[in-house]
């Protein structure tokens, strides 16, 4: 679970701090920086899972997660002297325990679920280069930055409340080269010194950490009349919810079955997407059907109202199709993963955002998957506060934020949500001028009235 971000000069924010809840919403103006914090998040899962180890960042291109151009177009303001640095907090699943790589002691030499990571890049010259990478685990920094004496050479270090240090081999002095793409120490880190080879768990667990997190962007496929699948098991749903029939038939092949609450009977993977859909009050009925056996080829069939005949997804409102692809990935992802949602509410009617809230929050309790949601929905955030004010969710699992610009510079506020669901610092003009509004109805209207006599 990520529990806290830090970026500096990274897009439109020069300085950024932000902690994570069970659920975090970031809301605010267009244009402002929203989608810079998810972007973010997706870069470095894109860099993790670059198979090329000579990026340092891998921008992405068409059809990535992300495509952002070049270290010009994501430094602050275009200012090619300044460096990019992040610091990401996450808690572990399991707890992490370190031995003592030389073997002089047999206890456990380190131990906790709280990890952090630093890092820090920029140009060197024309290139881009990592200029620093720090883990931080049981009070003790662990880390590879430049050495002062050498404009190539870098240097390992361990600082903290932990006794451990770095033991060089003996011989020749080679240097040290510097981090491998943002989260990996170099090979050499391995070779030259005698008591590293604990390194390769933090990085690990950062790479456990980017593996469970992903991501619905705000765009989603048009649905289809019939859909092959070959038996394959998606890793989640794709970033247009491209694989959302495929997430469903594999589920449904595993039989997997959950509970939507204490004392409910189990539901199969279908009838959980059904109920939904129905307290959506978009369907009564959904299910996924081969269209001749043996042919590979399904149709995704609902009923729109009680004794209505079946109809294919293409032949009911847009919204469906919409919110499926949501409430597929929060189901379907592994238990402990973390989802980041672009504009969910995209083409949905209002109450139907409603709902896709009360999802979220059931999502986040029963299945411990954290949700990082990018929205300009009010519905979605009154929905939170009511169910806050209901004592459903305790205000402290909601981490709800306010995004704004002002010349070209991201600003975060956070909302103080109270125990009773009120926020307790309304930004002005949230979501518009909803007083100014009314008002202005109100006199335009009494105006014409009196014109009219």
């Amino acid at each position: 679970m990520l529990k806290r971000l830090k970026v500096s000069r990274f897009k439109a924010w020069r300085c950024l701090e932000m902690r994570f809840g069970k659920v975090t919403g970031l809301f605010g103006e267009n244009s402002s920086g929203k989608s810079s914090v998810l972007q973010l998040l997706l870069l470095l899962k894109q860099t993790k899972n670059a198979t090329d180890r000579g990026l340092v960042l891998d921008f992405g291109g068409p059809n990535e997660l992300v495509n952002l151009g070049k270290y010009q177009d994501i430094v602050h303001q275009r200012d090619m002297e300044s460096d990019i640095a992040w610091a990401l907090d996450w808690e572990l699943q399991d707890s992490l325990r370190i031995s003592d790589p030389m073997g002089g002691r047999n206890d456990v030499l380190m131990q906790g679920k709280s990890l952090q990571i630093r890092a820090r890049i920029g140009l060197k010259g024309a290139d881009l280069s990592a200029k620093r990478l720090l883990y931080r685990f049981a009070d003790t920094d662990f880390s590879i930055d430049r050495n002062e004496k050498s404009s190539s050479d870098f240097k390992l270090i361990s600082e903290g409340m932990n006794e451990l240090r770095f033991i060089r081999n003996q011989g020749r002095g080679w240097a040290l080269p510097g981090p491998v793409k943002t989260h990996l120490f170099p090979d050499q880190a391995r070779t030259y010194y005698q008591n590293t080879s604990f390194l390769s768990r933090f990085e690990a667990a950062y790479e456990g950490l980017m593996d469970g997190m992903f991501y619905l962007g705000p765009l989603r496929e048009h649905p289809q009349r019939e859909y092959r699948w070959s038996g394959a098991s998606p890793a989640d749903v794709g970033p247009r919810g491209e694989r959302s029939v495929d997430a469903i038939l594999a589920a449904t092949g595993r039989n997997e079955r959950m509970n939507l609450a204490p004392g409910k009977n189990k539901m199969s993977f279908q009838e959980m997407i059904a109920h939904w859909l129905r307290e959506m009050r978009l369907i009564k009925s959904f299910g996924i059907e081969e269209i001749a056996p043996g042919s590979s080829l399904y149709q995704a069939r609902v009923q729109k109202d009680n004794g209505g005949p079946e109809t294919m997804l293409t032949d009911v409102g847009f919204g469906v199709s919409q919110v499926l692809p949501v409430i597929v990935l929060l189901y379907y992802v592994p238990e402990g993963s973390i989802v980041l949602l672009e504009q969910p509410e995209i083409h949905l009617h209002p109450s139907v955002q409603s709902g896709l809230a009360d999802v979220m929050l059931a999502v986040a309790k029963r299945r411990r998957v954290q949700i990082i949601v990018e929205s300009h929905s009010e519905h979605l955030l009154r929905r939170f506060q009511r169910r806050a004010a209901e004592g459903e969710v305790p205000s402290s699992d909601l981490m709800l934020y306010f995004v704004s610009n002002n010349d070209g510079e991201a600003k975060l506020e956070g909302l103080k949500l109270s125990e009773w669901g009120e926020i307790e610092n309304w930004p002005d003009h949230f979501f518009g001028d909803e007083m100014g509004e009314i008002a202005a109805i109100g006199k335009a209207s009494l105006k014409r009235r009196i014109d009219s006599k």
